[in-house]
C-alpha cells in the first residue's frame, strides 16, 4: 500500500489527498508534525514538506505530482478531460503570485511594510476578480464539470476566505463563494479532512 505522508490543514497535501480518495487509491496515511517530523519521511524526502507519497521506489514529494500520478490510475468522471493550456495558466497564477499574497495576508505580522487591504485588493485583481468571471459563466472555472484544477485550488482560496471571514463575507464575488460553499460541502472534502493520530517512526 502507498504511504502517504501529510499534515491535516495544508492546502497542498489536502488536494493531494482529495485526488487520491477521487482516484480510489487507498494509502498508509502517516500524519506528521510540522516542529517534529519524522526521520522516515526526511530520509526519502530532505526539504521535509508534505505531501509525500512513497509507491514502493517511486516517491512523489510535489502535490500535482501526486495529483498527476493518482489521475493517471484512475479518473472516473474525465477531472483530466480538459484543456491543458488553460489549466496551466490557472496552477501557475494559484501556485505563484496568489500564493505570496496569500501569506501576505494571513501573516501580516511578518510583512509589516504592506497594507492588509492592500494586499486584499491585489488578491482580488490577480485571481479572485478572474475566478469570479469564471464562474459566472460555468459552474466550475473550467465549464459545467467539476476538474483537477478547481480541487488543486480550492484548498488556497479556503485558506484566504479564513484569514477573516466577515471581511471576505463582504466581497462582491458571489459566484466564488457558491463554488467555495460546494466544496467545502462535499463529501469528497469532508472524507480527507478526518483526524489521524500523529505518527511516530
Amino acid at each position: 500500500m502507498p504511504i502517504l505522508y501529510s499534515y491535516r490543514r495544508c492546502p497542498y497535501a489536502m488536494r493531494a489527498r482529495m485526488a487520491l480518495k477521487y482516484a480510489g487509491i487507498q494509502v498508509e496515511h502517516r500524519e506528521i508534525e510540522l516542529r517534529n517530523k519524522p526521520q522516515s519521511m526526511l530520509q526519502i524526502s530532505p526539504k521535509g514538506t508534505v505531501p509525500v507519497l512513497c509507491i514502493n521506489d517511486l516517491v512523489l514529494d510535489q502535490s500535482l505530482d501526486i495529483m498527476r500520478w493518482a489521475l493517471q490510475q484512475s479518473d472516473p468522471h474525465g477531472w483530466t478531460d480538459i484543456d491543458e493550456s488553460i489549466a496551466k495558466a490557472w496552477i501557475e497564477k494559484n501556485d505563484g503570485p496568489f500564493k505570496i499574497l496569500l501569506d501576505q495576508y494571513k501573516y501580516p505580522n511578518r510583512f509589516l511594510e504592506l497594507e492588509p487591504e492592500a494586499v486584499l485588493d491585489e488578491a482580488l485583481q490577480l485571481m479572485l476578480f478572474p475566478m469570479e468571471q469564471a464562474l459566472q459563466q460555468s459552474q466550475y472555472l473550467l465549464g459545467s464539470r467539476l476538474t483537477w484544477v478547481d480541487i488543486a485550488i480550492f484548498p488556497f482560496i479556503r485558506q484566504f476566505s479564513m484569514v477573516n471571514p466577515n471581511r471576505f463575507e463582504k466581497l462582491p464575488i458571489p459566484a466564488v463563494k457558491r463554488w467555495l460553499t460546494e466544496r467545502l460541502e462535499s463529501e469528497l472534502f469532508d472524507s480527507v479532512m478526518q483526524k489521524h493520530p500523529i505518527w511516530k517512526d
